[in-house]
């Protein structure tokens, strides 16, 4: 999956979520400014429709679930009208008993949810290593094996030398504080102390290092935390013996195989899908957290994405249900670097595109070129004739919008990334109703879902593919303005990072539109 962005911080492996805290605490300039003009325009939007009314929209959520209880997304929860609650019965014949507010493919019948599970180069490695051992495999097959094996060992060992570092750390945080107070020669030092003291070349890392410490980036706690999120991976993620689907009880590779997962749409682990739905449709204006992008929609929760990669199979049942069950946008915040199953997933996205709906990719958080280095699902496959109407792939971008605007993790590519979003130190929605500040790609896709769903909520008669087109055309270009490639730290020309070298705009996309309506 693409997961939430995670920073390096003293060579250290850190998730990029802040501490939970209230809309009073967080930093006013991280507070809603992807509405703001350094970002989507979103509240003057708001000011040039305020005559206009509004119809409701139905956007999926293929994620990790959503929260459906949340403070900040009452009232904006999905509910399937055709289906009794609780009877246990298949009321509207879909296949699915008692989907109330979607579908948990990650589950059994009996209520027990899966989650951790390995990534698909680890499942690809299991299978052709048994396959391997009983028989000859194709070139091709070896070929495979030969590279996601030396991968996973790579990543293996990466990993292994980030927990060596955590444990060589422990001693350190501890001594730093009175080693720090030593050199500044106060014994209560403050930040401003330590930001002032020139630190020789010898000692930068321990500067670096207090001030980490000092505010609340290091700690003994958020070391555990650390080793144990690591160690989790390497379990899991990069496991080959590890199999966490088994529970589901599915065969992964058989799409007929169709009659499993329970309607726990929020399931163990929301975080990731929480704080995305309420970026496309939290509460605007209760100053309870980041206010979402649309104010007029329903999320329906397809819970198909773990912590590992998500299988082919899942995304495809999820992106059918969501066409089926009325959503005009579908939003997916997740990728990965293999997809065994590419024309079955294909598939689904020519159904949502024959159906008119529009299905919001991320572009991925490794900082690389997906026109060579594709992050699947992708806009185009190799056996693709040509780009679907009702798919885009969004960058992320920043509230720096001199020289930094592309977000250092963000994937880019001139053919196949359409257009960037604010992605970075978004505040919104997690579980239990709190609030926190997360930062990925997974976040910008959101931002472009409910732009979309803002303009079908208020210009209703414009098909999806013209909402698509006046995004894209509608984006605030920076072509020709150099900025920090993701990658390389080079200044380039912005246009070089997408298709049209912009941000989504929404007021610019509403005047547009309205100029439209009035035949100018």
């Amino acid at each position: 999956m693409n997961k939430i962005v995670i920073k390096l911080s003293l060579s250290l492996f850190a998730f990029g979520i802040t501490n939970v805290v209230s809309a009073q605490q967080v930093d006013k300039k991280v507070l809603n400014w992807y509405n703001g003009a350094a970002g989507m325009q979103t509240e003057k939007a708001y000011k040039a429709v305020k005559k206009k009314e509004s119809t409701t929209v139905i956007v999926a959520i293929i994620d990790s679930g959503v929260d459906i209880e949340h403070e900040d997304l009452q009232d904006k929860i999905w509910t399937n009208t055709k289906e009794i609650a609780g009877n246990g019965i298949d009321d509207d014949n879909n296949g699915y008993i008692d989907d109330i507010h979607g579908w948990n493919f990650l589950g059994n019948s009996k209520g027990e949810n899966a989650n951790d599970m390995r990534l698909e180069k680890t499942r690809i490695l299991a299978k052709l290593s048994k396959k391997a051992a009983s028989e000859s495999l194709t070139s091709e097959e070896q070929a495979l094996l030969d590279e996601v094996k030396k991968s996973v060992e790579e990543d293996r060992a990466e990993y292994e030398g980030y927990l060596a570092q955590i444990e060589m750390m422990g001693p350190m945080i501890a001594n730093i504080p009175s080693m720090v107070a030593s050199e500044i020669g106060k014994e209560n030092y403050t930040m401003k102390d330590l930001q002032k003291w020139k630190a020789p070349a010898e000692k930068a890392q321990m500067k670096q290092i207090a001030i980490a410490i000092m505010n609340g980036d290091l700690s003994e706690e958020s070391m555990k935390a650390q080793k144990e999120q690591i160690q989790g991976m390497l379990d899991t993620h990069l496991n080959p013996d590890f199999d966490g689907r088994a529970i589901v009880g599915d065969n992964p590779d058989d799409f007929n195989d169709k009659v499993y997962g329970n309607n726990d749409v929020e399931g163990p682990d929301a975080l990731h899908g929480t704080h995305v739905g309420g970026i496309v449709g939290a509460i605007r204006g209760n100053k309870k957290g980041g206010d979402g992008v649309a104010n007029n929609v329903l999320l329906m929760s397809l819970r198909a994405v773990p912590n590992g990669d998500e299988f082919d199979k899942d995304i495809a049942l999820a992106i059918r249900y969501a066409v089926d069950n009325g959503a005009s946008v579908i939003n997916m915040s997740f990728g990965k670097s293999y997809s065994p199953h590419q024309k079955e997933v294909y598939e689904a996205f020519k159904y949502a595109d024959s159906k008119g709906v529009l299905c919001v990719h991320a572009a991925g958080n490794d900082h690389k070129d997906i026109d060579t280095e594709p992050n699947f699902p992708t806009s185009v496959y190799s056996f693709q004739d040509k780009k679907l109407d009702h798919f885009i792939t969004i960058g992320s971008s920043t509230r720096m919008t001199e020289e930094k605007l592309p977000s250092s993790f963000s994937n880019f590519g001139q053919k196949t990334v359409d257009v960037f979003a604010p992605g970075s130190e978004i505040y919104n929605s997690v579980p239990q109703s709190d609030y926190a500040t997360l930062q990925g790609t997974s976040m910008a896709c959101p931002m472009v879902a409910g732009a979309a769903a803002f303009l079908k909520s208020y210009f209703p008669n414009k098909s999806m593919k013209e909402i698509t087109e006046v995004i894209l055309k509608s984006s605030r270009s920076y072509k020709g303005v150099q900025q920090t490639h993701p990658a390389t730290k080079a200044m380039v020309d912005f246009g070089t990072l997408s298709v049209t070298g912009g941000v989504v705009d929404l007021y610019n996309a509403v005047m547009m539109l309205m100029a439209e309506e009035n035949g100018k």
